[in-house]
Formats: C-alpha cells, structure tokens, sequence
C-alpha cells in the first residue's frame, strides 16, 4: 500500500489519479471534484516517489490564472523556491507553443521575434486587406472573414484547402482574402493566435529532429480541461506523446461549451479509442456545492446523450433549496436579483459583495442588470467588459513596445506614427506603402530609405522630413530598449514620443489616461530583473496571452457579472441565472440542433454548477427584443427539474412579498397541456415540427395550444413566437 504523504487527505479515486502514472489516463473530473488538487499532487508525486525529472514533465491549461494557480500549488508541495529549476513546465497551451516558436521558428523562415497579433491588429490588416482588394467593409465585414479564417485554422484547413472547398461566392472572396492575410502576417513576421498552435504543428512535421527532441524532454504530460481542446491542440498533444504515451489528460464531458470557438467535445469522448490501454478514473465527489444544488444539475445534464456516465456526491447534505424567481419583465427581473442582494448583504455580517454573482446567456443581458444596480447604488463589475489591455493609451503604448521589439510590425507602425500628430498623412502612407511593395521590404524599412521614394512618387523634402524624425525615434527607442528594463523604458517611450504631453491635458480623463499608462509601468516592473532586451520580449509575450478571467481580482468587494462561458472554472457563495427563456437559454440558435441544444444544456450545467450555498433562476414573463416587448416561454431546461426541487418565487411588481409556492408556476416544469374548453381547429402540426414562415423563415414548432401555434424561429431577430393556426402562413417542411 502506498504511504505517500501526497496522497494523504485524498479521497479514492483522488488517490488512484495521483498514483497511476505510467500509461494513458483519462481523469473524469466533475465540477467541484477536486482536479487541480488531485493534478498537482499527481506532479509532485512524479517528481518526489517516482524521481522524475522536472523537466521532463509537461502542464498545459486554458489559462494563465489556472496555470499559476497549478504552479503555485507544486511549488508548495515540493517545498521549492518560485525560481527553481525544480519545477515542470506549466502553462497554457499558447505559452507553450510560443516558447517553442522563439527558439525555433527560424526553421520556419521567421525572425524569432514575431509579433502575436491579437483581435483588433487582426482587423486592422484584414481592413487594409480590403482596402487593397476594393472591396467595401458593409459587403465583407472584416470581423466575419477573420472569423472564418479562424475557424478554418482550428480545423487546420489552410488557403489552398480552403480554395478548394469552396462552394460559394463568399467562401470563393474569403479564399482571397486568406491568401492575403497570410502573405500579410509573414511580412509583418507577425502570427495570430490560431498560428501558435499550427506553427508547432508545422515544425513538427517539417522538423522531425525538433519533434524528437521535445519528444525525449516531456515524458509525462498532462493536459487539464481536455473537452476544450480543438483539433490543433488535439494534434500536438497525440505527436508529443507518441513515443512514451505518459499522457494524463483531465476534463469533463458535461463542461463542454467552446465549440463556437473550435474546441471538439468529441477529443475527450474518444479518448479510449485512441488510446485503448487508457485506464478511466471518475472523479465525482463534489467539494463546492450542496445537495440540492447538485440534484438539479444532475436531473438537467442527465438529458444529454453525448457524455460520460457520473452523478456527482456530495457529503454536504443540508443546503437551500434551489430558488425559481418569476419577473413580469427584464427590469423586474434585475431588480428581483438587487432587492435579494441587499437584503442578504444588509442581514448577514458575513455576505460580502463579492461572494455573488449575476449570469448570463448573451452579453446584451447586462444592459438592464448594470442600470438597475447603479440606481440601487449596488457595486458590480463586469467581466468581458472593456479590458485594461483595450484601452487606447494602453494599446498605443503598446504599439510602440512592439515596434521596439519587432519593426517589421506595420500594423503596430501604423497605429501610432501619427500618435501624437506627426504630420505624416494618408498620402504620404500610401506612397510609403508602394515604396514597401516596390522593394519587397517592410514597411518601416521603406521609411528608412525614404529617399529612394523618387522611384515610385513624388514627395516633397518636407514631408520626408518628417517620415526621418519618425525614423529617428524608433531607433533611438531600440538603442534605449539595450539599455534599460521594459518599465523605464516605457517612461522613455512617453517622453521621447511626446505622448505624455499629449495625455497630459488638464482633463479628467486625461488624468485617468496616465494613472493607467503608469499601471502598465507597474506590470512591466514585474520584468526589470531580466536582461535589457529580454525584458521587453518576455512582457510583450506575456501580456499577449493575458485573458479576461485572468484579470480577475478576488480582493474586489463587488458583484461579478459575467456570461455564463465566463464563469467557467470559477465559484461563487451564491449564483444568479438570469433569463431562463426558451430562446435565451437555450438560446435561439440552438433549438433546431440536437447537438447545440446538447451543448447549451451543458452550459446551463456549468452556471448551476458554480454555487456553492445558493442558487437562483430567474426568467421574465415578457421581455423587449428589437423593441417589440414579447411573451416568453420558460426555458425546457426547467421542465427536467422535478418539482419537489424547486421553490418558486413569483415577485410581487409593485411591492409586497412573492409568492411561495412549491411547484413552479403557469407552465414551469411541464409544458402546456390543451385545455377541453380551448378549440382545438383542425391542423397537422405538432410539436417538434419544422415549420416555414414567409417573413420569419425556418422555425420549430414548441407547442400546439387552443388554436395557437408557438415556434421557436431560427433567425435570433425574431426568436419565439405564438401564432394563429388559422392565418399564419406556415408550411410544414
């Protein structure tokens, strides 16, 4: 029997994951169910009764806060300094494949200090893309031709594939345009996100040297969050652990809710078939949540097909029962969720602001919440909202730090050439640009040899003037950039560029402005014990990889708004679900798809999930949709929820107390049944149907009541409808 102090706390099945460590395995964990603990005691025992070197062990996560969560932990496990070389690789999938890229990208034709570009330098090429193809934003929005691209690249399909497979107008002008792109991203020696991964996977197959030489240093690894991987993450993982097949992957199939974004449930659900020696460890004790919490996830998720058999447990038995609010509408719904926040803050010494959070399906749900709390005078923040890093002076800066890095990044060059006003317009650009195409340099090299410009243009000895001085400053930041850290050389970058003073306005916000260049100075301090040079590639890396939730604070007394695929991997005391809708949740898109109502069911499972003591669902009676106030239906999520389960609130609009009832109100929990006293007029519909409207188009028919048809219409403008049977211009299809 093994006595490992690492294994000792652990439940069982905690114990087997830690303990098995030489083959295949796949660790279903359920929410709440202790993973990263189970993870990172796993690495430590690898390392402490096994003797495996630290570096031949490989981490990857989904971000960087679980990432320095799991470090943090093997760090104290290990009883290591945070430097030391003790400690394995642990990181995000991108961190990781960016690391690689740096020392090896050469092999590829790239300078080792590419640029990553991210979503709005993505749109700024792509809209000088198609300026220079002629071809009008409001035709092609160059939002959906980046996100076409993008998802070709998650399926690993590159241009010519795609020219290929297209069968369309569109996807013929979105074949161009990934020609373009991808000839534009090299010549900026600039990748996207998409490309971190399929570089390495490129390098891989171009340099099979390369490949065995990670091959022999990563013999264990382990990848957290399996069910999130897309078919590029997918790939490098399966040719990493070729040769040893030490592959520890952990995840859960009910958590699955990023196929909008490439990831493919079906890597996890697979995971035995590709390799048939796995050993399945079932992690289904749950840390975080109550029984009734937990009953009325497991009666929801239990309706998927598509999933690995587990009902998660709890000791926790006691625990509130789950709370149903009924609004009349979106304004009384939030105010229901505020009225209960201030109550519990205002009656237990112990509730905190920050222990609640509001979920939502869509983004344009929080509009009414964040009115109502300022009226309320409720603090809230909002996660996904404006980032630190999307602010204007903060990009700018940034734009300058990556010209310093980096000058054959245009898209950085041209943010700020004329930042603060330089005199070098949109004429002198364009004849800058054909200079570029004229001598198949870069951009800012064309500016270095702004004489040679009488080749292709006029210009007059002013204007070069100007294009010098532009010149000038870059290389006297990059003198400075071998000089200094990332931090002070951010300070340099402010008064050399004049963009202090262009800050520094008098204005309030002007004020605020530099109150947040000085917060990024604080951020690049972080590097100043690096090498100059260095310290500036590794902030600039980082940064690039920073997402939302890790900016998150803990320490922030305030409420937490968020969608519901934010709040993956976080928990809360007490959780609001806001919008349980037909239409909102599940969300319109989905209810013609098996598969995508599967998926929004799993994302219902992951909010209900996140609560720890108590959990709300709430749903309006009516809500707006492109300024016409509609009937809604409650969401079918409900229906799975035996009653007994739930304790309907139905609140009182003008005051009072709700209604306590025990079964959920009208038609929550069971549909419609047609009453003897409605006429039923002949008609061949029924629900499920598929119905054709000839202004709303495809649609699904929900329910079939006293003459009244209700349809779930495809289109997300005009999502659910009721309709009469007798005149509605519906075709059965």
């Amino acid at each position: 029997m093994d006595t490992s102090p690492l294994i000792q706390g652990l439940n069982e099945p905690q114990q087997q994951a830690v303990t098995t460590v030489d083959g295949p395995v796949l660790i279903i964990a359920g929410a709440g169910s202790g993973k990263t603990r189970a993870l990172t005691h796993r690495i430590a025992y690898l390392i402490q009764e096994r003797h495996v070197r630290p570096w031949n062990i490989l981490a990857m996560t989904f971000t960087n806060k679980a990432a320095a969560e799991m470090r943090k932990r093997i760090i104290a496990l290990l009883g290591v300094q945070e430097d030391s070389r003790d400690v394995p690789f642990i990181g995000t999938f991108h961190s990781f494949c960016v690391k690689m890229l740096r020392k090896h990208i050469h092999l590829l034709d790239y300078e080792n200090q590419f640029a990553i570009y991210d979503a709005s330098d993505q749109q700024v090429l792509m809209k000088r893309i198609l300026k220079e193809e002629n071809i009008d934003e409001k035709q092609l929005n160059p939002r959906a031709v980046l996100s076409h691209i993008s998802t070709a690249k998650n399926g690993m399909i590159g241009p010519r594939e795609y020219e290929m497979k297209s069968d369309s107008y569109f996807a013929e002008k979105v074949a161009r345009l990934y020609y373009k792109y991808e000839e534009g991203l090299k010549k900026n020696n600039a990748l996207d996100f998409d490309d971190l991964l399929l570089k390495v996977i490129e390098l891989f197959q171009k340099q099979p040297g390369v490949l065995e030489e990670y091959r022999e240093r990563f013999r264990y690894i382990h990848v957290d969050e399996y069910q999130d991987t897309n078919h590029a993450q997918y790939m490098i993982t399966k040719m990493l652990a070729e040769k040893y097949k030490n592959l520890c992957v952990v995840g859960d199939s009910d958590q699955g809710i990023y196929s909008w974004r490439g990831a493919s449930i079906q890597n996890i659900l697979d995971f035995e078939k590709d390799y048939p020696q796995a050993q399945i460890i079932k992690l289904e004790q749950n840390y975080r949540s109550t029984k009734p919490i937990l009953d009325v996830a497991h009666h929801v998720i239990s309706q998927n097909t598509k999933r690995h058999d587990k009902k998660l447990w709890t000791a926790r038995e006691e625990g509130k029962a789950v709370q149903l609010h009924v609004g009349e509408n979106e304004r009384h719904e939030a105010e229901t969720v505020a009225k209960i926040i201030r109550d519990e803050v205002a009656s237990h010494e112990r509730a905190d602001y920050r222990d609640f959070t509001v979920l939502y399906r869509t983004n344009a749900q929080s509009r009414t919440i964040e009115e109502v709390f300022m009226r309320w005078g409720l603090p809230y923040k909002i996660i996904g909202g404006i980032r630190f890093y999307e602010r204007k002076e903060i990009k700018d800066i940034m734009a300058y730090l990556k010209i310093v890095a980096n000058p054959a990044d245009s898209v950085a060059l041209l943010r700020i050439v004329n930042t603060p006003q330089r005199s070098i317009g949109p004429a002198s650009l364009e004849k800058i640009q054909t200079l570029s195409n004229a001598k198949d340099c870069t951009f800012f090299e064309a500016m270095r040899r702004i004489d040679d410009i009488g080749e292709v243009a006029e210009m007059t000895e002013a204007k070069r003037e100007h294009i010098k001085k532009f010149v000038g400053l870059i290389q006297r930041l990059q003198r400075q950039n071998l000089e200094v850290p990332a931090s002070a050389l951010i300070k340099f970058v402010m008064e050399e560029s004049g963009y202090k003073k262009y800050l520094d306005d008098g204005s309030v916000e002007g004020e605020a402005r530099l109150e947040n260049v000085a917060e990024l100075i604080s951020v690049a301090s972080k590097y100043d014990k690096l090498a100059p040079g260095m310290s500036l590639n590794i902030f600039l890396e980082e940064v690039s990889l920073i997402s939302d939730i890790d900016t998150l604070d803990d320490k922030d007394n305030s409420i937490t708004l968020m969608t519901l695929h934010m709040a993956k991997g976080l928990e809360f005391p007490h959780v609001f679900i806001t919008g349980m809708e037909d239409g909102m949740l599940p969300h319109s898109r989905s209810i013609l798809s098996p598969q995508e109502l599967e998926e929004e069911r799993r994302l219902f499972y992951v909010g209900v999930t996140r609560a720890m003591e108590k959990l709300h669902l709430l749903y309006a009676k009516n809500r707006m949709f492109y300024g016409e106030t509609r009937d809604t239906i409650p969401s079918q999520f409900l229906d799975d929820i035996p009653s007994e389960l739930l304790e309907t609130q139905e609140q009182q609009l003008f005051g009072g107390h709700g209604t306590r009832i025990s079964r959920p109100l009208t038609n929550i929990g069971s549909r419609p049944i047609p009453s003897e006293n409605l006429p039923n007029p002949d008609t061949d519909l029924s629900d499920g149907d598929k119905v054709m409207h000839k202004t709303f188009g495809e649609g699904i028919v929900i329910n079939v009541l006293g003459g009244i048809v209700t349809v779930a219409f495809k289109d997300p403008k005009y999502g659910i409808k009721k309709l009469a049977i007798t005149v509605a211009p519906l075709e059965k299809i």
